[in-house]
């Protein structure tokens, strides 16, 4: 994406250098206006199955819009000087350079898995019917797509290649390491389908379907071609989508930095001086938390305890380890404005699941259906679940149903208007003040 951008950047410098052009207002719009149809077009969603034919079609889709969208600024701009040929030449030679280096990237990195044998996926097959037998031959014969078939298992057929029983692929798949799941619908029954849903989730395990004439329950589908052979994909939400988690990086980068500027370089020595004056310690407090994919980073906070020895057990109503200061700084919530420098590394978003202890994780990963779905995306600042009331101390097992259940509503239907408003009720909640802010 970044090389693209740079692509269409320089050759506008070059080639519309005479035509008057305010390159500051122009560069804005073009950048702007590229991103935005090139998620319309779903330009950069493209994976090791994506045909050349349907990469030719997305570089014409964008070719075409964008063109369009270029012409349309010179109207607006009454001291620049239109000129087709120069508008012509430059996009010209900028789809070229763009579609050669995507073909040769496209192109490379299936060679590069042939002869390194790397970045393969591992999957299994669920049913042994003859739409599962050719999937399997794709598997085999297309080195290039990067899949490595494992295992056959059904409840219905008895064969020499079928490795176990539809609950025999559990265990297969925790103790392989698979990536990937196909199902053939009519082997499988509702029960055992809504079970690996379940267990697709909580292992962040990709699940897929093998189509048939059944009716598929509540989630949008995927579909995709693997040459001829049509494949449902489960999970795919617009966090999922290269564009948009690009775009709510930059919102994330653009927002931290101002918070860390406008209101951290100098709340920070003045929170310092007042922690310091209260209890001995460090101002900050650092602790591990489950991230993206359950992988750790480190958590930071203004201290608001006492030094303790607890801090894997939360926060409960009048805490004896909270301080004075600390107990202001929990229910105005400013001990969480550090977290903005997570955010600016890349470990957290300022709007998501809110990243639990992994006591929680421990307690309740298990026990709690799609917990681990929260997983998918960075964790943040503030969340849905909080705005909603769900914040602080977690009583009894409804409380964590609820919060898991607004954290995979938020999941399944992100969008910058939803992000936006979460920030704002966020704001209006801590002026407000919350009742389990302790």
């Amino acid at each position: 994406m970044f090389f693209d951008l740079a692509v269409i950047t320089v050759f506008a410098l070059y080639f519309y250098r005479d035509l008057r052009l305010d390159f500051h207002i122009y560069l804005l719009y073009q950048v702007i206006a590229w991103l935005l149809i090139a998620y319309i077009v779903k330009f950069y969603s493209i994976y090791r199955f994506t045909t050349p034919v349907e990469i030719l079609s997305k570089l014409v889709k964008q070719g075409a819009i964008f063109l369009l969208v270029v012409i349309a600024y010179f109207p607006f701009s009454k001291q620049s000087i239109f000129s087709g040929k120069a508008i012509a030449i430059c996009l010209s030679v900028s789809f070229a350079v763009i579609t050669l280096s995507k073909t040769m990237w496209f192109y490379y990195l299936k060679k590069y898995r042939i002869v390194t044998g790397s970045n393969f996926r591992s999957a299994v097959i669920i049913g042994y019917t003859p739409e599962a037998i050719n999937l399997k031959e794709v598997f085999m014969t297309r080195n290039d797509y990067g899949y490595r078939f494992m295992a056959f298992f059904s409840d219905k057929k008895t064969n020499p290649n079928i490795k176990g029983k539809i609950d025999d692929v559990k265990p297969f798949v925790i103790a392989n390491n698979v990536d990937e799941i196909y199902c053939s619908l009519n082997e499988i029954s509702n029960d055992q389908l809504k079970d690996l849903v379940d267990f697709a989730d909580e292992q962040n395990k990709t699940l897929k379907f093998i189509p048939d004439t059944k009716e598929i329950f509540s989630k949008n589908l995927k579909i995709d071609y693997y040459e001829m052979f049509p494949v449902l994909s489960l999970r795919k939400t617009m966090l999922h989508d290269p564009v948009t988690k690009a775009f709510k990086r930059a919102f994330d980068i653009v927002f931290s930095f101002l918070v860390i500027v406008l209101l951290l370089s100098w709340l920070t020595p003045l929170l310092a001086i007042l922690i310091k004056l209260e209890s001995r310690g460090p101002v900050f407090f650092k602790q591990g938390r489950p991230g993206l994919n359950e992988t750790e980073f480190f958590c930071y906070k203004f201290r608001s305890m006492r030094i303790n020895k607890t801090t894997e057990r939360e926060a409960s109503k009048n805490d004896p380890r909270v301080t004075k200061v600390g107990r202001f700084l929990r229910k105005t919530s400013l001990d969480e404005l550090p977290q903005f420098i997570n955010v600016l590394l890349g470990d957290m978003s300022v709007v998501g699941p809110r990243p639990h202890l992994w006591s929680q994780n421990k307690a309740y990963g298990n026990r709690i259906k799609r917990y681990m779905v929260r997983h998918y995306v960075k964790p943040g600042i503030t969340g849905l679940a909080q705005v909603k009331g769900y914040r602080g101390e977690i009583e009894t097992d409804e409380d964590m149903v609820n919060r898991i259940k607004f954290d995979v509503f938020y999941i399944e239907n992100w969008s910058l208007f939803l992000d936006l408003k979460i920030i704002v009720q966020t704001v209006i909640n801590i002026f407000k003040g919350e009742e389990k802010a302790y």
